[in-house]
């Protein structure tokens, strides 16, 4: 088959790797421009370089404008494989082809549709992930279903490592999706849109740790903030800081949501939900770091008590 990839980042360009390992042929790779913006600067592997490596044309665009529509006609693909494509496409683009086109979404469709699927998954404390590769439609990551793939969230999982684990599902859901497709044995699931779930894009306010959740949400959302992403962070005596590392106290402790009141196994606890019931456990902060990029354990950090508030003043 003749394939046109659009893709970006490493996702894209993991997924360009899997189709150039295949038995098939990838005429064109459309992908966006190098970004700088937050997000996007994140698991930033090039598109453009591995497509121009392996001797495929590269179309650069921010969007599936008139002329990139143009260009994949001319290209006569039998299919367009998408994954992190970042502006809307027509349905004149993606009917094109006779198979039309596969998007890959790493979530559980149709849970966890939208932005930032794996981390929005552990945050909420769900209990596996995965990749599906459905069929593009109208709406955003609604389409027929294909090929599904799932894992496991382990204890003690961050972001980072979900991510990974789930960058590495991308080449065998290549594959048996195009292998179904060459051989007529395709089975196309319809998503039960009852049971979509969507959820936003992440900005800045959406790391601000929310002191009313209890001990379990707040380390989870420490966890899935990982590095090489936006940290988890509160404000302390009117400077911001960034929570590098916490876990659950042994202990119950109770008073003010925010409080920092004592220390536990070299952190500092912070009190969380319900805490002026005295009956939860709280969030023992182990590591922290300044606005100035200093790092300090949370026993040291905290040594004066104080509270945890959600702005400087």
């Amino acid at each position: 088959m003749r394939i046109v990839s659009f893709g970006f980042q490493t996702w894209g360009r993991k997924t360009l790797q899997a189709l150039i390992d295949s038995e098939h042929e990838v005429v064109l790779a459309v992908t966006h421009p190098a970004a700088e913006s937050s997000y996007k600067a994140i698991w930033n592997d090039s598109v453009e370089e591995l497509a121009t490596a392996n001797g495929i044309p590269v179309h650069l665009t921010e969007r599936a404008d008139a002329a990139t529509i143009d260009l994949v006609k001319q290209a006569e693909p039998d299919v367009i494989v998408v994954n992190s494509w970042y502006t809307w496409m027509p349905a004149e683009l993606y009917d094109m082809p006779p198979h039309g086109t596969l998007n890959l979404h790493d979530s559980l469709l149709p849970k966890f549709t939208g932005f930032s699927p794996v981390l929005w998954a552990l945050i909420s404390g769900a209990e596996e992930f995965g990749l599906t590769v459905h069929r593009m439609d109208e709406q955003l990551d609604t389409g027929d279903i294909l090929v599904q793939k799932r894992l496991p969230i382990p204890p003690g999982a961050t972001g980072t490592e979900l991510v990974l684990a789930g960058m590495e599902l991308i080449p065998g859901a290549v594959h048996e999706a195009l292998a179904a497709l060459a051989n007529g044995t395709a089975v196309w699931t319809p998503q039960n849109k009852a049971e979509r779930t969507y959820f936003h894009k992440r900005s800045d306010r959406d790391s601000r740790i929310d002191w009313s959740l209890d001990a379990v949400d707040l380390e989870r959302f420490v966890r899935a903030l990982s590095e090489p992403y936006p940290r988890a962070y509160s404000y302390y005596r009117g400077e911001r800081v960034e929570i590098l590392d916490a876990v659950i106290s042994e202990a119950r402790y109770g008073g003010t949501a925010g409080r920092v009141i004592v220390q536990e196994g070299g952190g500092a606890v912070v009190c969380g939900a319900q805490s002026h019931r005295g009956e939860n456990h709280a969030l023992v902060i182990t590591r922290v770091r300044t606005a100035a990029g200093d790092e300090h354990t949370g026993a040291e950090f905290f040594s004066r008590g104080g509270y945890l508030t959600d702005a400087a003043a």
